[in-house]
């Protein structure tokens, strides 16, 4: 329940730090929607970086569905924590939103309008998280502080190389359907998003475990 409960708050701080830079970066960029986004996948990727680090002896720092069924899959994560965290990262993705709307003195309950959907937002969501779940399954066999730095990295990158701006989630992007914000996305849209995600997710997990029969 511990480990639970680190993922639950690692989750919401990660969607305060997306969601709040979101609204800030938009507030500040006057219009300009390039310079919104960079503050926005910075912010993320530094977030990710700090939050990764302090919950990553916590709990794992997951933070996302699809890495905990990912983790399950390949390296028998036990199942009986898997369902818990699954919940722990929902629960604390819907806090962060309120959290943020909080601290911008936004109406807590909100609904998003911005639709994202169609075939290449659903693809770059595959995409994304193809390679995110490879990311955090290579590092783990590498040394502990390769993982913070690499899905930090990534996820920053990816905000720019994808159509969707990788949400890569299916906790965040739940989350992400309640801010009327720059971040958020038409709870219409969710549905695919998920299903994207979770395609990715499964996918990367077989790559990971073919390429990894025989190492060089």
């Amino acid at each position: 329940m511990k480990a639970a409960l680190a993922e639950a708050l690692g989750t919401a701080l990660l969607l305060a730090a997306v969601v709040g830079s979101g609204i800030m970066g938009e507030r500040l960029a006057q219009g300009n929607a390039a310079l919104a986004l960079l503050a926005n996948s910075l912010a993320t990727g530094f977030a990710l970086v700090a939050l990764i680090l302090v919950f990553a002896k916590r709990s794992g720092a997951h933070f996302n569905p699809v890495v905990t069924l990912a983790f399950a899959l390949r390296s028998g994560f036990p199942w009986a924590r898997a369902v818990p965290y699954v919940g722990a990262q929902i629960v604390g993705a819907g806090i962060g939103v309120l959290a943020a709307h909080a601290m911008f003195d936004l109406p807590l309950l909100q609904a998003s309008s911005h639709a994202r959907t169609g075939v290449a937002q659903w693809w770059s969501e595959v995409v994304a998280t193809l390679g995110l779940v490879l990311v955090v399954l290579g590092c783990s066999r590498q040394p502990a502080w390769s993982a913070p730095v690499a899905v930090g990295a990534y996820i920053a990158a990816a905000y720019w190389f994808t159509a969707s701006t990788s949400f890569a989630n299916p906790a965040v992007t739940l989350a992400r359907g309640f801010t009327a914000t720059f971040s958020g996305i038409e709870p219409a849209g969710i549905p695919a998003f998920v299903a994207a995600q979770l395609f990715g997710g499964a996918l990367a997990v077989v790559i990971d475990r073919y390429l990894a029969e025989d190492p060089p």
